[in-house]
């Protein structure tokens, strides 16, 4: 006999109230999202599966030209990787790169009955603020995103499980690590939302009590309301 979700389950347009998680990892030319370029993006939309459990949803990713006008940062490269004239880099502009990745988003945000997307990430306002920059360099009007609001995993992993280095909380979680694959923002973002996943599915939603009312105090009550 098969298992059935349960009807009163939340799904993921009640669950966060009404957005869609999507963890979000960048790869830059440095760390001034208003100066450097944005060089690589992927997303990671949050799903259900048939238990009702949150899981990774498919990965929509860019390789990025750099922004006229955007500088980049030799020793960025250096730790990334990333060789910006590599035959098979396939790096787009950056309003098509944007398009490609918020038109997937989008979809899943729709598909799940969303209003809107918010961004999950490992120091997401990091992330959050190159994209940012990105949308308002090239003027594009259909940003899926919160402009301010983010799920943090340094924080949730923090919490879960006292580490706050991706590496070392992934570690944590069980999941596997590879060095060799880091600093990609596909695998750095798919890693992380498999954290995200793991701590959500663990931590229960927590039901509100009913508000009760204080208790009265005699002494701030007149005589008249005493009688």
């Amino acid at each position: 006999m098969t298992d059935m979700v349960d009807p009163i389950r939340p799904t993921l347009a009640t669950r966060f109230r009404g957005f869609l998680p999507v963890v979000v990892d960048v790869e830059t030319g440095g760390f001034d999202w208003n100066r450097h370029a944005l060089l690589e993006i992927a997303a990671v939309p949050i799903d259900l599966d048939e238990h009702g459990k949150l899981v990774c949803g498919d990965t929509i990713s860019a390789h990025l030209e750099p922004a006229p006008g955007t500088q980049i940062d030799p020793k960025s490269l250096e730790v990334t990787g990333i060789q910006l004239d590599h035959p098979f880099r396939f790096a787009k502009p950056e309003r098509e790169a944007l398009d490609h990745v918020f038109a997937g988003v989008r979809a899943a945000v729709k598909k799940h009955g969303c209003q809107r997307a918010i961004l999950v990430g490992h120091n997401a306002h990091f992330d959050l603020n190159f994209v940012n920059a990105a949308v308002a360099r090239v003027g594009h009007k259909r940003n899926p995103f919160h402009p301010f609001s983010v799920f943090d995993t340094v924080t949730m992993a923090g919490l879960a499980y006292g580490q706050t280095v991706l590496a070392r909380a992934v570690h944590a979680a069980g999941i596997s690590w590879d060095g060799a694959e880091a600093h990609s923002a596909v695998y750095d973002a798919e890693k992380t939302a498999a954290l995200f996943c793991t701590i959500a599915n663990a931590w229960p939603m927590l039901t509100p009590p009913k508000p009760e009312l204080p208790p009265e105090q005699p002494s701030l009550l007149s005589a008249g309301d005493a009688s």
